[in-house]
C-alpha cells in the first residue's frame, strides 16, 4: 500500500522515534502457527473497549486490526474488541486505560480534554476545513507537542482515527443560523469547548453518554444532537429527529490510546507486528471513514425520513464570526499558541 507524505508524517508523531528505528532494523515478524493452540495465559491478550457500533469507522477499524494481529502472530498475539460500550461507558474507559483494566481505547477527541485540556483545540469550531488539515496539524510541531502530552498520564497514542465531520439535528425545526439554537436542548460531548460554543448560541447543552442519547431523544429530555452521519445513523437517531443541518461545523476523531506500562512490557517483536498492522489500519480507517459518511449521507436523501439542509458558505461565515468568543475563551486559558498554528490562522493571524 503506497503511503502519501502527509500519512508519513504522521506515522512519525504517533509511533515517535524510538519505535521508528526499530521499524528500520526490523522485518515483520512471522510467528509459527501453533501459537493458536496457547492458552490465554500464554498468549498476549489485548483488550480493546470502544463505545461505538461495529459498523461505524472505529468499529470496522478495531475489528480490522484484531484481525490482521491474529493472522500475522499465528495467534499469539489476541486483540479482543469490545464495542458498544460493553465493558465502560464514555465516562468509564480512561479510568479503565490508565488502571490497565483494559489495554487500549480510542476516545473521541473531547474525552481526552479531562486529561489533556489543550487538546480542546480539535474541539474548536470550524477550525478546520478537510480532514487532511487535521492531519497535517497533528503532524506538525504543535501537533506533536500535543500527543506527548500523553505521556505524563502513563499513555501512548498510537495514531488518530477518523470520524468525519459533525452535523446537528434537531425535531422541532430547520437550524440555519446560530440564533436557530437558542433555548434547544442538545447533546454534546464533554468538552468545555464544545459546551462554551452552544451556550454562546444560546442553547442548552447536555453531556449525555452516547449509547444512551437514543433514549433521552425519545423520552424527550433532549431536543437535538450533534454528531457525524455514520454515528447519527449506526444508532437510528434521525429516526427520532426531523431536520438535519450538514454544517461540518467540528471534526470527530478518535485518539487510538494504548496503556503505556503495558506497551513497555511487549516483547520488542510484538511492539513492531503492532506498529507496523497499524500503519496499514490507520490509512484505511481514514478511506472508510470518508467513504462511510459519504454512504450515509446519500442513504439518508434517499429515504426522505428526514428534513435535509446544507449551510451556504455565506450561512457559515455567519456561524464562524459568531464562535469567534470561543477561540478567545481557549487562548484565554492556554495560550495563542495551539490556535495560532491551525491551519485557517496561519496566514495574516490576528491572535497575539
Amino acid at each position: 500500500m503506497e503511503l502519501t507524505n502527509s500519512y508519513k508524517r504522521i506515522v512519525f508523531v504517533f509511533i515517535g522515534g524510538i519505535m521508528l528505528f526499530v521499524l528500520c532494523g526490523c522485518q515483520s515478524t512471522n510467528y509459527p502457527v501453533d501459537f493458536e493452540q496457547l492458552s490465554e495465559e500464554e498468549r498476549i491478550v489485548i483488550r480493546f473497549s470502544h463505545v461505538v457500533g461495529e459498523e461505524t469507522p472505529k468499529g470496522l477499524a478495531a475489528r480490522k486490526f484484531a484481525q490482521l494481529v491474529k493472522e500475522r502472530s499465528g495467534g499469539y498475539v489476541e486483540v479482543q474488541v469490545f464495542p458498544n460500550g460493553f465493558l465502560y461507558k464514555d465516562g468509564e474507559e480512561m479510568e479503565a486505560l490508565s488502571n490497565g483494566d483494559v489495554q487500549m481505547i480510542a476516545p473521541a477527541t473531547s474525552k481526552v480534554t479531562s486529561l489533556i485540556p489543550e487538546w480542546s483545540v480539535i474541539d474548536l469550531p470550524f477550525a478546520f476545513n478537510s480532514i487532511e488539515e487535521v492531519h497535517d496539524y497533528l503532524a506538525g510541531p504543535v501537533g506533536q507537542e500535543l500527543v506527548s502530552k500523553f505521556d505524563s498520564q502513563g499513555l501512548l497514542m498510537l495514531g488518530m482515527w477518523d470520524n468525519g465531520f459533525k452535523q446537528l439535528s434537531n425535531r422541532d425545526y430547520l437550524i440555519r443560523y446560530p440564533e436557530d439554537l437558542q433555548q434547544l436542548k442538545m447533546r454534546i460531548m464533554p468538552s468545555d469547548i464544545i459546551d462554551k460554543q452552544f451556550s454562546i448560541a444560546g442553547a442548552v447543552p447536555m453531556k449525555i453518554d452516547f449509547n444512551v442519547v437514543f433514549q433521552h431523544l425519545e423520552n424527550g429530555d433532549i431536543d437535538g444532537q450533534e454528531n457525524t452521519l455514520s454515528n447519527i445513523t449506526s444508532k437510528n437517531l434521525h429516526l427520532l429527529q426531523n431536520y438535519l443541518t450538514v454544517s461540518n461545523h467540528g471534526y470527530l476523531g478518535y485518539t487510538l490510546l494504548m496503556n503505556k506500562q503495558f506497551w513497555d512490557e511487549l516483547p520488542e517483536d510484538v511492539q513492531v507486528l503492532i506498529t507496523d498492522t497499524l500503519v496499514e489500519v490507520n490509512e484505511w480507517e481514514w478511506e472508510t471513514a470518508r467513504k462511510l459518511n459519504d454512504e450515509k449521507l446519500m442513504e439518508l436523501e434517499d429515504c426522505h425520513c428526514i428534513d435535509i439542509y446544507h449551510l451556504t458558505s455565506e450561512e457559515r461565515q455567519v456561524w464562524e464570526e459568531a464562535f469567534q468568543p470561543v477561540y478567545n475563551y481557549y487562548i484565554k486559558r492556554f495560550g495563542a499558541k495551539y490556535v495560532k498554528s491551525l491551519p485557517k490562522f496561519q496566514e495574516n493571524s490576528t491572535y497575539e
